[in-house]
């Protein structure tokens, strides 16, 4: 068993235990029905460059300022790397200052959320609903409408420019 699915079966038995009903939750009020995508590490290894892997299915972080999607201005759709679920329209994007990617919503039930405790103090982590790749961390800091600050890992994404079809998702 990998350190992911202990944590989230330790998780699930403690919620268990006091009665939580859901530990992870929908970032958006409105959930859009996706089929859930349960791949082994092998297979996700054999369609994800390492950084890739490392990222969204090791829950790693790359350095900041290494993404060419910081810079990335066109209008279209930002999608998981892993499965291709659109995660971002590109106008909810913004320069935070981070040296990643960020943006102040997420597509409607694109993400999901848990705590993340790796710096001792709680943080919120966000991963893709389909296939359930670490994305990055929302923070309260963002602008408005939302005040969100969806701060994500390039190598985590594909961008699809406006006009050209996105791809069709993994199975």
């Amino acid at each position: 068993m990998d350190r992911r699915h202990f944590i989230s079966f330790s998780v699930a038995t403690l919620a268990g235990v006091f009665g939580v009903n859901r530990v992870v939750s929908s970032s958006e009020s409105t959930v859009t029905k996706t089929v859930p995508l349960k791949k082994s590490h092998a297979e996700w290894r054999k369609l994800l460059n390492q950084k890739q892997f490392n990222v969204l299915f090791e829950e790693g972080t790359e350095p900041p300022g290494s993404s060419p999607l910081n810079n990335e201005k066109r209008a279209g759709t930002f999608v998981c790397a892993a499965c291709y679920q659109p995660l971002f329209d590109s106008a909810s994007k913004y320069e935070s200052g981070t040296g990643w990617p960020s943006f102040f919503q997420a597509l409607p039930g694109a993400t999901g959320t848990s705590r993340d405790w790796k710096l001792i103090v709680p943080r919120t982590e966000y991963h893709c609903s389909r296939c359930g790749g670490h994305q990055g961390h929302i923070f309260d800091d963002g602008p408005k409408p939302t005040g969100k600050r969806y701060c994500n890992n390039g190598v985590a994404l594909n961008f699809v420019p406006k006009g050209e079809s996105l791809p069709e998702l993994r199975a």
